[in-house]
C-alpha cells in the first residue's frame, strides 16, 4: 500500500496494478485513488470500467493500445472477474509489452499467484494484497475517525463494537455511522450505545448459542437457534457454523495447553486476535472429549441431513437437544 501511495506522490505510474485480498474496503480506497491520481475526476474518455464476466480482452487491449483523448494515460479496472485464477492467458502475454500509456488496475479477492497473468502483472507493476487488518489496526482506525467528530469511547466499549462487527471495514465504517448519529450530542460513546444500534453479527448468536449449549442452558440455547432462523439463516449453514466453532473451541484448548500466546493462537487459527480471550473463556466450559464429541456428532447430523433421515431443522434442534440434555464423556 505504502509504494501505491509513493507512486500516486510522485506521478509515477506503472502499467498494472493488481489489488487482491479479502479487505474490500481498502481495496476500493486504493483503486479509487490510483483511478483519481491518473485521471483526475470525470475523465469518462479514457477510463474503462469492467465488473463480473462479462468482458473481452480484445476489446480492451485495443483500448489500451488507442492513445489517449487530451490526457497523459488511459485507465481499465477489471473488478471481480476471476482473470487471475482462470483465462488469463491472453492477457498476460499482452503484459509482456503493455502500451506505455495505459495503467491496468486488476481488483480481486482471491487469485492465483502462481498463474501466467500474476506473475506478467507483477513484473509490468506492482501486485498489493490487501488482508484482514490486525486488531491495533482497526482500533487505531476507529479511534481517528472518532476523533475527527469529537467522540471518544473507552477500550471495553470498543471491544464491544468490534466483537459486534468483526474485521470488515466496510461493516465497521457503516456501523460506526450509525453509532455516531445514535450519540449525535454525546461526547462519549458507551458500551448501551453500541449494544442499541449496531448489528449482531450471525457469530454473535453462534457464540452465544455455544456458551448456552455449555452451561446447558437448553432454553436460551434453543432460543438462539430460533432467531437465528428468524434472521433466515438456513439450519445446515447453522450446522456448519456450530461443528466450525467447536473445531476453533478444540483447537485454542490444544494450543493453550502447548503454551501458545494469544497471537500466535490468532495467526494459526485464523481467527481476530481480539476474540481469542473470549474463545479461551469459552473453552473453559469444556473437557477436550466432550468438544471431540460435539464435533463428531454434528458430523452425525450433517448425515442425517443430507441422507433424508431428518429434515436439518429437525436435525439441528435435535442436535442441541442432545448436547444440553446429555452427559458428554
Amino acid at each position: 500500500m505504502k509504494r501505491i501511495l509513493e507512486d500516486i506522490n510522485n506521478r509515477s505510474f506503472r502499467n498494472a496494478y493488481v489489488l487482491y485480498g479479502q479487505e474490500a474496503y481498502l481495496q476500493k480506497q486504493y483503486r479509487d485513488k490510483l483511478v483519481s491520481a491518473v485521471l483526475g475526476e470525470g475523465d469518462a474518455m479514457n477510463f474503462w470500467h469492467v465488473q463480473g464476466k462479462d468482458y473481452s480482452i480484445p476489446q480492451l487491449i485495443d483500448f489500451a493500445e488507442t492513445m489517449p483523448f487530451f490526457a497523459e494515460r488511459r485507465v481499465i479496472v477489471m473488478e471481480g472477474t476471476g482473470v487471475l485464477k482462470s483465462g488469463g492467458e491472453e492477457l498476460a502475454n499482452y503484459f509482456t509489452q503493455p502500451c506505455e500509456t495505459t495503467t491496468w488496475i486488476l481488483v480481486e479477492s482471491d487469485c492465483d499467484k502462481r498463474s501466467k497473468l500474476f506473475k506478467a502483472a507483477d513484473k509490468a507493476g506492482l501486485c498489493v494484497e490487501f488482508g484482514v487488518q490486525d486488531e491495533a489496526t482497526l482500533k487505531k482506525w476507529i479511534l481517528g475517525m472518532l476523533k475527527k467528530e469529537g467522540k471518544q469511547i473507552t477500550g471495553q466499549t470498543l471491544e464491544c463494537f468490534l466483537e459486534k462487527t468483526g474485521t470488515d471495514m466496510n461493516i465497521i465504517r457503516l456501523e460506526l455511522e450509525k453509532l455516531l448519529c445514535y450519540t449525535l450530542d454525546k461526547p462519549v460513546i458507551e458500551r448501551d450505545d453500541v449494544e442499541a444500534v449496531c448489528i449482531t453479527r450471525i457469530t454473535s448468536h453462534i457464540f452465544d448459542m455455544v456458551d448456552a449449549i455449555g452451561v446447558r442452558d437448553q432454553t436460551k440455547a434453543l432460543a438462539l437457534y430460533n432467531e437465528l432462523q428468524a434472521l433466515r439463516e438456513p439450519p445446515i449453514r447453522i450446522l456448519f457454523l456450530i461443528g466450525r466453532h467447536m473445531n476453533i473451541l478444540l483447537q485454542i484448548k490444544d494450543l493453550k495447553k502447548r503454551g501458545a500466546d494469544n497471537k500466535t493462537m490468532a495467526g494459526k487459527i485464523g481467527v481476530p486476535p481480539f476474540a481469542v480471550n473470549k474463545y479461551l473463556k469459552q473453552a473453559g466450559l469444556y473437557k477436550t472429549s466432550q468438544l471431540k464429541c460435539a464435533l463428531e456428532r454434528c458430523i452425525q447430523a450433517d448425515e442425517a441431513i443430507k441422507t433424508g433421515t431428518l429434515q436439518d431443522k429437525m436435525s439441528v434442534e435435535l442436535l442441541i437437544f442432545e448436547l444440553t440434555t446429555e452427559p458428554v464423556k
